[in-house]
């Protein structure tokens, strides 16, 4: 899981440049929680944005850097409706 977690969806990741459903669903879901909590975060080089923001950030990254079903189904679980507030 970890090692894969940095696969892109749309295949521009790394170590193995997989792409889609060749990344394994545990990499997928880890790297949608990994993101939202970064985007979340203070970090020394960022601060952390709101729930909103965030949400409008992992939606941009769906289908591109994320599974776009997981995306949905995340912002589900969280209480967010993905199509809301979208820009």
């Amino acid at each position: 899981m970890v090692l894969y977690h940095h696969e892109h969806w749309d295949g521009t990741g790394y170590p193995k440049g997989l792409k889609g459903e060749e990344i394994p669903l545990p990499a997928r879901v880890f790297a949608v929680v990994d993101v939202w909590d970064a985007l979340l975060s203070k970090r020394a080089y960022k601060p952390a944005l709101s729930e909103d923001a965030a949400r409008i950030e992992l939606l941009s990254m769906a289908g591109k850097k994320l599974d776009p079903g997981l995306v949905e189904v995340f912002l589900q679980v969280e209480g967010m409706d993905s199509k809301a507030h979208t820009p």
